[in-house]
């Protein structure tokens, strides 16, 4: 059965014709036609440009054949107007005369005038003066349009309509690259998504100039790899977040001119930072006077004709992907970024309304994969994307990164071109906010542990996606932020230092931590934030609309609560900066990373995976119980040290977990892993572990060659002292169990009552990879043979490959007895307050519990 499918597999990776996808994917066999059909509609297209346009490279370029062009004799300018009987040139340079400058009819519905310079050389149309074209329509209706092709438009004060401006700046007002065209794609993808217009500190429109200046300096800091814009294309209503694009050729003016935009992009460059931008080519503007809908009087220019044409839940109009210059139009718009601002590439917007007919309107997607193949797939479409992802990474071979925003599941989204797929190169994983979102609107003593590592896993094989725990769309109007979830109304009086204590500041500060990292280390390939959210940005996001009164104040980024070192916001930023240090020192967030889950335990509230070389990550979730000698399976034998955790003094937290303790293997199997270690786990709280040392090799960091104190790796300030404190020395301050035991002294006595509420771990798991060097172990294999609870429907529609392993849940009945337990191993038993060593003394028990589970602000 084995080498039948191996022989499946071989067989399907050697095709050619669109079903080479399936070798990854058996699921996708039913559906071979389906791919084999639209796989030969792309190269039938393909082909087609390359006989009638010279290929795509000439095609990709028609910002050059339409529009205002510039020669050394003059002004050369196109448009395509197959309904127009009439078409005239007009604006300040002929004193807005209708009729002057009319334009000569060409084949295929195209016009074109050209306009000589002047005698003394100069251009017949002067550099930021308006411009408009005269359609005449057959029935002699005169319609005022901007040209489709425009690069550059203003807000007329008067009218609120966007005027074109002839942009072709002198020489000295021209911006001149200072660094390389592009940055190229990098290992690590860390995305800071941001917005020029709402990064000011001030309720008012941020500039190019100032994102340049104020916040390209903060994401470098934070640790980020990448930026990712949003409404960059020109849109007349600044509520739409960028998402009505009336002008697809011309930068937003509200935030400045090209020149500004490309100084911006230089200065990103320059700092190492790649430059993305949200591009939405899923729909348009349904704008009339502004914008291109019913440019020529029909309304089947570039979008298809009557209901099919127009989205009816974003009052928008849907582009026909079929039509020739359509196609045009909207490859020449990527390579217009890419060339004449140098972005790098794109996250594409509205994948999925482009992806179906139906444009996933009032659609659960199940998983099941007739909801992907059939007469509701937009064929244009799909055949448009593969031609966009085509040529982007035949042109821009190590720059150009696309993403795709896509809510179904479709398989094959972010597989190659070549082998049969669209060929992104990620897919946003939408369903983890979605889940953040579900899970904080109840008590988190609720949260099942084994749906949420589900969540954070279930991505299809081969196809890489970009985690993120919340994006704009989550902070918009009608919902709030992670951090206002938590916290609330809280945040207005209890973000201060000196602030009287908050339970609730407290629980949030640290789920805020937590959820940021299990995120960013169990969920993806690459790891998303929008701008503000990393230091817990309150509130929500508002743009100025009359029912607001206009307002800009939830437009905006309060960067100066981040920077204010007397408020709690500034410790989740510096964890925020400590997660990326750890991924670029150790990288775990990467493209082909082991991974694996090693439990996800329902009572406890314990989740621990192993990702990227020899780190372990381990979270608490409970919220009042702690662990002492907690055991968890790992692969790599050796030593460990701690890396980062969220509950160190710098970040808010208590500093309950020593940063000096070596951690050593113990060579029996645990939870499916040949060894384990014992850890002390505070409640509520994420340690991340690294194997410093393995045992029987030669394999040692060179920051721990000098011993507990690693080289670039100091662990963080302690907390000052504070009148009142209870808590014993510093020496002892933090330490769990095993300080104790390092110092010769006896661990904390186990109740009955405490042991019988924490015994072995009844579910646990595992996931994709094997670890490097060597194959899984028959154990490892019998232990992964069960689907956890919530996993089938899931596991359908976003299917493991035969290398992953589901979700799996160890029988009661294997574990040793109480009495075993006892004698051979250590339970897994929470803390008991009364003997804990960080009480100090007796007579401190109480309030070292309450410290321990966080009723204590001050420090936070």
């Amino acid at each position: 059965m084995k080498e039948d499918g191996e022989t499946r597999t071989r067989f399907w990776a050697s095709q050619t014709d669109g079903t080479g996808v399936i070798a990854d994917d058996p699921w996708l066999e039913p559906f071979q036609h389906d791919l084999r059909y639209r796989y030969a509609q792309y190269l039938a297209k393909k082909k087609a440009i390359e006989a009638n346009e010279g290929g795509l490279d000439k095609f990709t370029q028609g910002y050059r054949l339409f529009g205002f062009n510039l020669t050394d004799d003059g002004i050369w300018y196109r448009e395509w107007a197959p309904n127009a009987a009439e078409v005239f040139l007009t604006g300040d340079f002929n004193g807005w005369n209708r009729r002057s400058h009319p334009l000569k009819r060409e084949e295929f519905g195209r016009w074109s005038i050209f306009l000589p310079n002047n005698e003394d050389g100069s251009r017949a149309i002067p550099h930021y003066t308006k411009l408009k074209v005269l359609i005449v329509t057959p029935t002699g209706m005169e319609l005022m349009r901007n040209p489709a092709w425009s690069k550059f438009l203003i807000q007329n004060p008067d009218t609120y309509l966007y005027d074109t401006l002839f942009w072709n700046p002198p020489p000295e007002w021209t911006y001149h690259w200072q660094h390389p065209t592009h940055v190229k794609r990098q290992d690590a993808l860390r995305i800071y998504e941001c917005h020029v217009g709402m990064s000011s500190n001030e309720p008012r429109i941020g500039t190019y100039a100032e994102f340049r200046d104020v916040v390209l300096p903060r994401v470098k800091k934070l640790g980020y790899t990448a930026i990712q814009i949003m409404a960059i294309m020109e849109h007349a209503y600044y509520a739409s977040f960028g998402y009505h694009v009336t002008n697809f050729f011309a930068c937003s003016s509200r935030c400045g001119t090209p020149e500004d935009l490309k100084s911006l992009i230089d200065t990103a460059h320059a700092m190492g930072l790649q430059v993305l931008m949200d591009v939405v080519h899923s729909h348009a503007s349904s704008n009339i006077l502004d914008g291109i809908n019913h440019f020529d009087g029909t309304d089947n220019l570039y979008f298809h004709a009557g209901e099919r044409g127009y989205h009816r839940l974003w009052d928008s109009r849907c582009f026909d992907y079929g039509s020739w210059e359509v196609l045009r139009f909207l490859l020449s718009n990527l390579r217009w970024w890419m060339d004449e601002y140098h972005f790098d590439g794109f996250r594409f917007d509205g994948v999925t309304s482009m992806l179906y007919t139906h444009h996933g309107i009032g659609m659960s997607f199940s998983g099941d994969y007739r909801e992907y193949f059939g007469l509701h797939i937009d064929m244009d479409a799909c055949v448009y994307l593969m031609l966009a992802n085509d040529f982007l990474h035949t042109f821009y071979p190590d720059v150009a990164l696309t993403i795709a925003e896509d809510v179904s599941g479709m398989p094959t989204l972010c597989r190659p071109v070549s082998e049969g797929g669209i060929g992104f190169d990620y897919r946003l994983a939408m369903a983890i906010p979605d889940k953040w979102i579900e899970l904080l609107k109840k008590s988190d003593e609720e949260w099942d542990m084994g749906n949420i590592a589900f969540t954070l896993m279930n991505r299809r094989y081969k196809e890489k996606s970009v985690a993120y725990c919340e994006s704009h769309d989550q902070a918009l109007v009608g919902d709030k932020t992670i951090a206002f979830w938590l916290m609330d109304k809280e945040m207005y009086d209890h973000m201060a230092r000196d602030s009287a204590p908050s339970l609730l500041i407290d629980r949030g500060i640290a789920l805020h931590k937590m959820i940021r990292l299990i995120t960013y280390g169990l969920g993806g390939e690459a790891y998303l934030n929008f701008m503000g959210n990393e230091f817990g940005h309150p509130e929500w996001i508002d743009f100025p609309r009359e029912g607001n009164n206009f307002s800009y104040h939830h437009a905006r980024r309060r960067w100066d609560l981040a920077d204010n070192p007397s408020l709690k916001y500034n410790f989740l930023q510096q964890f925020d900066i400590n997660m990326h240090d750890i991924d670029t020192k150790y990288p775990f967030c990467r493209p082909d990373n082991h991974q694996w889950l090693v439990l996800a335990h329902r009572d406890d509230h314990v989740i621990a995976f192993e990702r990227g070389d020899r780190l372990l990550f381990v979270f608490n979730f409970h919220p009042t119980r702690s662990y002492n000698d907690y055991r968890i399976g790992v692969w790599w034998p050796g030593k460990y040290h701690i890396v980062l955790d969220t509950d160190s003094w710098d970040t808010g937290g208590q500093g309950r977990v020593h940063w000096d303790i070596i951690y050593e293997t113990k060579a029996e199997s645990w939870h499916g892993r040949p060894h384990y270690l014992q850890l002390y786990l505070p409640c509520r709280t994420a340690q991340v572990y690294r194997c410093f040392e393995m045992a029987g090799t030669e394999l040692v960091d060179n920051e721990a060659r000098a011993g507990t104190r690693h080289e670039g790796l100091q662990p963080p300030a302690e907390r000052p002292a504070v009148d009142g404190d209870a808590a014993a020395s510093s020496d002892a301050a933090g330490r769990g169990p095993a300080t104790a035991a390092a110092a010769g002294e006896q661990p904390p006595q186990v109740t009955p009552e405490v042991a019988a509420q924490s015994e072995t771990p009844s579910q646990s798991a595992a996931i994709a990879t094997l670890p490097r060097g060597g194959d899984a172990d028959a154990a490892d294999v019998a232990q992964s043979s069960t689907i956890a609870p919530n996993a089938s429907s899931a596991q359908h529609s976003e299917r493991a490959t035969p290398a992953q392993e589901s979700m799996q849940a160890a029988d009661d009945s294997s574990r040793p007895s109480p009495a075993a337990e006892t004698a051979t191993a250590a339970p897994q038993s929470a803390a008991d307050p009364s003997t804990d060593r960080r009480s100090g003394s007796t007579d401190r028990r109480e309030h070292a519990e309450r410290k321990r589970r966080g009723l204590f602000g001050r420090w936070g």
